[in-house]
């Protein structure tokens, strides 16, 4: 028993085995399956009478089969990982084996030579030497997945029985290293339920599949590609499977499967808690994008951070002939160079260090560079900091995008596109607010050129969005933090809700609206169903299996609210090219009063108090109404003197 325990090892810890050797195994086959055929149509008295004359006979009919083997090569394959195909061809290899044969008897007259056998026992023969040989594949490799089967240890089903669930299942069933053992299919196809794939069950989907995995001790379910978004938006079924410590696993949300190439099990990736969002999927016209900014010269500012650098992973695909990507974060910005050139070594990147409210500067890199396309993506952004810091949001923001546009239109830019915020929409703070002002303007100064005020020829567009998942600063990394270090998870209100969208998502949109504006129009993000935080955090919790984590509610921060909103109260939208994507309508103002309202207040910034500072933001932003912030004192004021 040792000995055959030793031999199995032998042989599985090997590639594969020789060739020489398995079309040995196949010969003998044959030679067993014609003495028995022989013996069963002539009688075993007759066949031990004829043995030697039966051996030779059937030595020399070898010979075609093998030939046919040669033509055919069925040996070639791995006994272990024996496939249909391996099946079929080993069959047309046996059956044109069998025709050589017949010709053979026919111009040769064999049967005058060798021993005379009947047509029925050669066919036969090749009949049931096709049979052995299957059967001894699928012995091999049914013994090969036992011993694989054993020595792994996590069981998972598959979400998805057509061409994705198949695939994943193929690979896993394929490549001795899996991990995985497969314990059962999952559909919501009702015409499938209930059925076997691959020799396992097929059970519903939805939330009943948790108990079934439970009793089958399952730890993880696959989830299909062409199914992802379908699992996502089950948000009963999936909560049910986080609360069971079931790990769900499928490709990362910025991947997509085309339904034809290869697909891997080592694709799939455990989900985080932003995949797990609910979520339509967005379709964008890419070649269309493509075919615009092939070629052209590109401005990114915030080239570094979460939205510029996604911008950057996206539009340098696109082959351009220069990408101008500008940032102050050094360190950042250095990761995006090294990028670049072990991705993209043939486009002429320029990674430039530079503050975008440094005028001379800024002017000196429209001057070399004289960018077609800007997507601004640098600001400031965090609502406390910007709270306590208004001097720096007007600055940065608000000069710094004035500055940015003012060249763009200087040095013949075709198209400005501005990265906005929901925060900008009825602002309760000094960051939406300036974010408010930089739309102003940037509207304002293309009106201006279409009117004939400006000369120029730069048309100005605005993308305004939620929160993104996974950027610098936002509540996803803050909660793992908290989780690893044993928490308490801090959420600042139990019914604060936000939108929140991916940011490859995000940054599609914006190359979309962007690129097929034609100027002035602010283009809002359909952001889909808003997220309570509490919620979020709770999920995250659950999907790290980290115990007796509390969540502590901290109170609102200065300048935040519960909700946010896409759109003032006053403004409409119409949609557009894209269902995800409509254009607001809003008020619009005269560039020249905007232009020296904006003057004033960067003046301000520099010069008077915070105080001072707001109130000039609030007057040219009347919508503009602070909460949880020191400045709610300007309000009452106003409405204090607007009752007089």
């Amino acid at each position: 028993m040792r000995a055959i325990d030793k031999a199995v090892s032998w042989y599985f810890s090997r590639q594969a085995l020789p060739y020489w050797i398995i079309l040995t195994i196949d010969c003998l086959e044959i030679l067993i399956s014609g003495i028995i055929v022989y013996t069963l149509t002539h009688g075993i008295e007759v066949a031990i009478s004829v043995f030697p004359a039966l051996l030779g006979t059937m030595l020399v009919y070898l010979i075609p089969y093998i030939i046919s083997f040669r033509i055919f090569r069925p040996y070639i394959g791995v006994m272990r990982f024996a496939s249909f195909a391996d099946l079929r061809r080993l069959g047309s290899a046996v059956l044109t084996g069998f025709i050589l044969i017949a010709l053979l008897r026919v111009i040769f007259n064999l049967d005058a030579i060798l021993l005379p056998v009947r047509d029925s026992t050669l066919l036969f023969t090749s009949l049931s030497s096709i049979l052995l040989m299957w059967g001894t594949r699928i012995v091999v490799k049914s013994i090969y997945d036992s011993i694989i089967n054993s020595s792994r240890h996590i069981r998972v089903f598959i979400y998805g029985v057509r061409d994705g669930g198949v695939a994943i299942a193929k690979s896993i069933n394929a490549q001795p290293q899996s991990p995985y053992v497969i314990s059962g299919f999952a559909c919501d196809e009702a015409d499938m339920i209930g059925k076997r794939l691959m020799g396992h069950n097929i059970y519903p989907g939805g939330t009943s599949i948790v108990s079934i995995m439970r009793k089958k001790h399952a730890s993880t379910l696959l989830v299909s590609p062409l199914l992802s978004d379908s699992v996502r938006n089950n948000r009963e079924m999936v909560d049910e499977l986080i609360a069971a410590g079931i790990k769900i696993m499928m490709l990362p949300a910025a991947k997509e499967w085309d339904g034809k190439s290869e697909l891997n099990y080592t694709q799939l990736r455990s989900v985080n808690v932003e995949e797990l969002l609910p979520r339509d999927k967005i379709e964008i016209d890419m070649d269309a994008v493509g075919n615009l900014l092939r070629g052209k010269r590109i401005l990114i500012t915030g080239a570094a951070g979460s939205i510029g650098s996604e911008m950057v992973r996206q539009i340098a695909p696109f082959k351009p002939e220069k990408l101008i990507l500008v940032d102050q974060a050094e360190t950042p910005l250095h990761d995006i160079r090294l990028m670049m050139i072990r991705q993209w070594p043939e486009i002429d990147a320029l990674t430039i260090v530079a503050d975008i409210a440094n005028q001379k500067r800024m002017e000196e890199i429209f001057r070399s560079h004289k960018p077609e396309y800007v997507f601004h993506a640098a600001a400031y952004k965090h609502v406390p900091m910007m709270e306590d810091n208004p001097s720096e949001s007007i600055e940065n923001n608000v000069n710094g995008t004035r500055i940015i546009a003012d060249l763009a239109v200087k040095y013949g830019t075709v198209k400005f596109v501005m990265v906005s915020t929901d925060k900008a929409v009825n602002p309760t703070n000094v960051m939406g607010c300036s974010k408010r002002i930089c739309e102003i303007y940037v509207q304002a100064l293309d009106k201006a050129i279409k009117d004939g005020l400006v000369e120029g020829k730069t048309q100005f567009v605005t993308t305004r969005f939620g929160n993104v998942l996974g950027s610098n600063g936002s509540v996803i990394p803050l909660f793992e933090s908290q989780i690893k270090a044993g928490g308490p998870v801090t959420v600042t209100h139990p019914d604060i809700i936000r939108f929140f969208m991916l940011i490859p998502e995000a940054c599609k949109l914006v190359l979309e609206a962007g690129t097929m504006g034609t100027g002035g129009e602010i283009f809002v993000f359909d952001m889909g169903k808003p997220v309570k935080i509490a919620d979020l955090a709770r999920r995250m919790i659950k999907m790290s299996g980290a115990k007796d984590i509390e969540i502590k509610y901290t109170g609102l921060r200065d300048g935040e609210k519960l909700y946010e909103e896409v759109l003032n109260d006053k403004e409409i939208t119409m949609p557009t090219f894209h269902k995800k994507i409509k254009i607001a309508k809003v008020r619009e103002y005269d560039f020249n009063e905007v232009n020296t309202s904006i003057c004033e207040i960067i003046k301000l910034a520099t010069t008077a108090d915070d105080m001072t500072t707001v109130a000039a933001m609030k007057a040219l932003v009347p919508e503009f109404r602070s909460q949880h912030s020191k400045y709610e004192a300007l309000d009452h004021k106003a409405d204090t003197t607007d009752k007089k």
